[in-house]
């Protein structure tokens, strides 16, 4: 029989793998300090708790927890957010080394209107936004044009500016990205 701190620690343990769908050694090894007994001892902990947990690849999951087949379909998806948090981080630290541009450029994707200097209107998506320029996603070529963009601000009056575009790239068959600069704040439309 385990003396009195040790069960402790393995109901903590239990406890933690139910909330949390399972533990791994370090979890085990974590709860023995903090009841200031040798991390040692996990592997005792593991034995005197062997009727709640149930080992798998180096975890010990909650014997209640999920059937096989949800266990897989749990592990499936944390093996793809692990990939797509390694490909997040790979895009983030390419784009860092790429970036030739003074001034930080914001993700900002909501509807915004356009409208060219004949007087057709438009509502594009904008995507980046610095304080010099931004980036819009359209059905529509604007190169080389002057086009005012009204940019929502909440509550507030929208923000109309004067941008001229400096590049277009068709993204797909119909759908274009035009990058433009910033020219002139304009005055609110009546």
């Amino acid at each position: 029989m385990a003396d009195a701190s040790l069960q402790d620690v393995v109901n903590a343990v239990v406890r933690r793998a139910q909330r949390a769908g399972y533990v791994v050694s370090a979890d085990i090894r974590h709860e023995l300090a903090q009841a200031n007994l040798p991390e040692s001892d996990w592997k005792q902990v593991v034995a005197l708790a062997k009727d709640s947990l149930h080992a798998r690849q180096g975890r010990y999951y909650h014997a209640t927890v999920a059937s096989p087949r949800l266990q897989k379909t749990q592990d499936q998806q944390r093996l793809i957010q692990r990939a797509l948090r390694s490909l997040i981080r790979h895009y983030r630290a390419a784009k860092r080394d790429e970036e030739r541009r003074k001034q930080d450029r914001y993700d900002v994707m909501q509807p915004v209107k356009v409208q060219t200097e004949d007087g057709r209107q438009f509502t594009l998506l904008s995507r980046d936004l610095s304080t010099t320029g931004i980036r819009l996603v359209g059905t529509k070529r604007l190169l080389g044009q002057k086009v005012r963009v009204t940019l929502p601000h909440g509550e507030k009056p929208p923000c109309s500016l004067l941008v001229r575009i400096l590049w277009t790239c068709a993204v797909t068959e119909d759908l274009f990205e035009n990058g433009g600069s910033f020219l002139e704040l304009l005055p609110e439309e009546t």
